[in-house]
This record gives C-alpha cells, structure tokens and sequence, in this order.
C-alpha cells in the first residue's frame, strides 16, 4: 500500500475526527483530504504540471502543511522543501539544480518567495492560501501513483559537504510509514502528536503513521518553550517529538515542574546527541516515556531504535539503539569488508526505507551504495556484546547544531572571503544548549573585530550556520601535505 492509499483509507475510517490543530482551529480527515484534492488538481491542471515535476515549497507549518504535502503526493509531484532560514543564494541553488519552475510559498513567506522570483528568471511562484486553495477544483481525474514515482527531495549535506538532494519514491516513503509503525510508536484513535519543529524535517515523518492510526497532528508555528508548554495541556499532546536541544531549553523554562504532561506517553528524541545530565533530568521530570531514533535523510527514520525499555538502564544511554526489524546494519572496514565482531566500522544500510538516490549525481551515488544495495552511511559505528549499536564518530567533521547539520566547509569559505583572514576553520565544540555550537578559528593578517567577522558571516549564512564565536589564532595545525586539522583544533574540548 502506497501513501496515496494510506491516506485514502484513514479518511474513510476517520472522516469527520479532527486530523489537524493549528492556532484554535482544526481540519478534519475529510477537510484535509478535501483541500489535498484541490491543490492536487489546480497544480495539474491550472499550472500544467505532469507527475515526477518538481515543486519547490517555502511554507511555514500552519493549519494546511499536511494538505499542501498529500496534494502534491495526490497529483504524483515531487516535493523540494526548502528550509526558510537558508539565504536567497542557497535556496536559489536548491531550485535551479532540481529544475524547480514553480515555487508554492505560505503568505508569511511572501517576500522571500518574490526574491526567489526574481533571482532566477522563469519560476513561477504561487500561493498556498490563494492562488491554491483560493481556486475552484478542476474537474480532472487523477491517476494512481506508482511505487517508482518521486514523492520528496530533501537536501542535505550529509557528511561529505557536498550539497545534494536525496530522492524519495511513494515506495520508499511508504517504507518508512511502516518502519516508525513497526519500530518506534504504536498511535491509537485519538492520539495527538504535537509538532514545533518545521514539518519539512523529521517532524513530518510522523504524520501520516498517525493519520493511518486516526491520530491528530497539533502544529505549531515554531517552538518557544512557555508556549510549548502551555501548548502541550492544551492541544492533549499524547506524544511529543523533540530535539535534545529542544528538551534541554524546556528544563530550563519557569513552570516545567509544575506542566501537565499527565496526557504525554511517548517523548521520542533524534538527529543530535543527547548529553547525558540533560536525559537523566529529562527522565526524572517527565517519567519513563523517552525513546531515541538513530536516522539520516538518506534513511529515515529509524536505522536503531532506544526504546522505553532500554532507557531503563543508564549503561545503554550512549547507545544509539538496537537495529529495526525492518534494517539490515553492516559495518565495513575501508575496503568495504564487515569488520570482526565488536570492533568499529562504517555503518552500511539496506532497507526499504532508503532512498532511491542522490538527484542527478551518478558519481556520489556509486560512493554512497555496496554493490549488493547497501546504503553507506559514512557514520561509525561499533556494537556491544547486547546488540546495542554506539555512534564512534563521524566519517567527517560535520557539526550538528540543535538538530542541524553544519558542514564545516561552508562556514570556513566565507570566513576566508574576508580580506583579514588568512586561514579558518570552523568546528563544533560542547554545548550544554544545543549540543555543538559551531566556533571559528582563525589566522589574522591584519586585527579586526570578532562581532565583525560574525557579522560578515550573518550576512552570507542562515543564523544556525553562523559562528556563535571566533577566536584567534597564530597558526592552524596541519598535517605534513598541508591539509588543515579540524580535529586537532576540536578534539581538546571534547576531552572526557
């Protein structure tokens, strides 16, 4: 069963249950599906699009997100969300490499969209709210998708920096309805889960197995602690999906003591590591309901799975979880052999959850998959004599920054665009906040300000990727052909 039948049958068993909470108000099964169905015909019909098109989509999270992303499911389109924080630049680069013609953007977004516009000539842009829902339904049939249809292209950076958009099909993405059924949370009729992070990102994997459940997705325009707190007793937020920096912010808000989470049976947590000071008070606050998923873009969601049962044992709190039933884990050795039991590898995946590929890059997708159809993850990884599986480390020095991925070679490019930096490098070091925050390190030809370098780098980069601080050096360590060591600068703060 594809997503389009998925979301098909839910309506008919759950038609008149609230589906979506946004701001007070809510859409039901059939409502959604309703206006699913008109933005799926007016995109066929009034904009000529034909199945397997890209849509570029800058929406924030609000009352129709779901809609928007089961229309274009419905009309067999393929979705190219992009993050709003991104800068013109880099959101131009996502579009015009996909070959995106029209962008759907949410009223707030407005203006963006018009730079979007006006940066790359021939896209056309289109309201969510008016020029979509806004419009009568054309009067068309639309045909079944197919298992082999692109239904979603994520970017990512990965762990090689090199910025690419990996591919799902309905099948891949049905996979992985399955695979969050089957592994990590059971919904039953009623539920509710409540969503702050942007819909576009893990968050959003978790609707449709709700949906599928007669589940609601609660959605909220962003995460501000006290609201989301407020947010949780109010909506009767049966589960939450959270980053550990998020977790960690909530701790910290006057009140969380005292919230009423009597409703909450499944906090879930991923795509950062969680320190460990911060789960042991998470437990001691909220109770025994946390469960953690080890995922990439290229493998969602759940490649290992925490679960309840296992938090209960503070030895397996390093571990990233036992492998799902529906995943096949391999760790190879360089030359691509499976390691000796015990020792640390590359983890490799062969799943149906992962994606078909990387968009219109042969080169990187003979690298990412074995010839037997694994998926290389460039994650290390080792497991224990339980079956538990712990990340060692990262094929690369990529930073993860309150659940964002930070590629280093981004933010050292721009550091050195600046005519008084020599040399930089740019790392992650420990926070209790956000896990890593990313610094800079850099080699002076002549003195200038911090706050202006950081400034310069505001300017050229989204605010997550932005240096939160720069120190100064005399010199970088190397290594003897001159390559610049960014784990010579980080790894003394991570020292024990």
């Amino acid at each position: 069963m594809l997503v389009n039948e998925m979301i098909a049958r839910a309506v008919a068993q759950y038609s008149d249950c609230p589906a979506v909470l946004f701001d007070g108000q809510s859409r039901s099964f059939a409502q959604v599906a309703s206006d699913a169905d008109r933005i799926a015909k007016v995109l066929r019909q009034s904009y000529g699009l034909r199945p397997g098109d890209a849509v570029g989509l800058l929406a924030s999270n609000g009352l129709f997100s779901i809609s928007l992303d089961f229309g274009c499911a419905r009309a067999r389109l393929m979705r190219v969300p992009l993050n709003a924080r991104l800068s013109v630049t880099e959101q131009v680069g996502m579009l015009a490499r996909m070959g995106t013609q029209i962008l759907l953007h949410t009223h707030d977004l407005k203006g963006r969209a018009d730079d979007l516009a006006a940066a790359l000539p021939g896209l056309t842009i289109a309201s969510v709210e008016d020029d979509l829902l806004g419009a009568d339904t054309p009067d068309i049939i639309l045909e079944a998708a197919k298992a082999d249809d692109p239904i979603l292209a994520l970017y990512t950076s990965g762990t090689t920096g090199v910025l690419k958009a990996a591919v799902h099909t309905h099948g891949t993405y049905s996979a992985v309805v399955r695979n969050i059924l089957l592994n990590l949370i059971q919904p039953r009729p009623g539920d509710v889960m409540l969503h702050a992070a942007s819909l576009i990102h893990a968050s959003g994997t978790f609707v449709v197995p709700y949906w599928v459940r007669g589940g609601a997705s609660a959605v909220l325009p962003g995460f501000s602690p006290p609201d989301y707190l407020k947010a949780v007793e109010q909506t009767g937020a049966t589960a939450l999906n959270l980053v550990p920096t998020m977790i960690s912010m909530l701790l910290e808000t006057p009140g969380v003591d005292t919230a009423d989470f009597s409703r909450v049976r499944d906090i879930i947590y991923g795509t950062a590591p969680m320190p460990r000071p911060v789960l042991k008070r998470a437990i001691d606050t909220f109770g025994p309901k946390f469960s953690q998923f080890y995922g990439q873009t290229e493998v969602p969601l759940c490649i290992t799975v925490l679960d309840k049962t296992d938090h209960a044992d503070e030895t397996t709190w390093s571990a990233c979880g036992r492998p799902s039933l529906d995943v096949e884990i391999r760790l190879l050795d360089d030359a691509g052999a499976e390691v000796p039991p015990g020792e640390a590898g590359e983890i490799a995946v062969r799943s149906p959850v992962v994606m078909r590929g990387y968009h219109d890059a042969d080169d990187l997708n003979a690298a990412a998959f074995t010839p037997d159809g694994f998926n290389r993850t460039r994650d290390i990884g080792r497991f224990d004599d339980r079956g538990l599986l712990y990340l060692i480390d990262r094929a690369s020095d990529m930073i993860v920054t309150g659940g964002y991925n930070v590629y280093p070679r981004e933010v050292e490019d721009v550091l050195v665009a600046h005519p008084a930096v020599v040399e930089a490098v740019a790392v992650g070091l420990p926070d209790d906040k956000w896990g890593e925050v990313v610094t800079g390190f850099v080699v002076l030809r002549e003195p200038v300000k911090e706050q202006l370098l950081i400034a310069f780098c505001r300017e050229r980069l989204a605010g997550y990727k932005t240096p939160k601080s720069i120190r100064v050096v005399d010199a970088l360590p190397k290594s003897p052909v001159g390559k610049l060591l960014r784990r010579a600068v980080r790894d003394p703060f991570w020292e024990g």
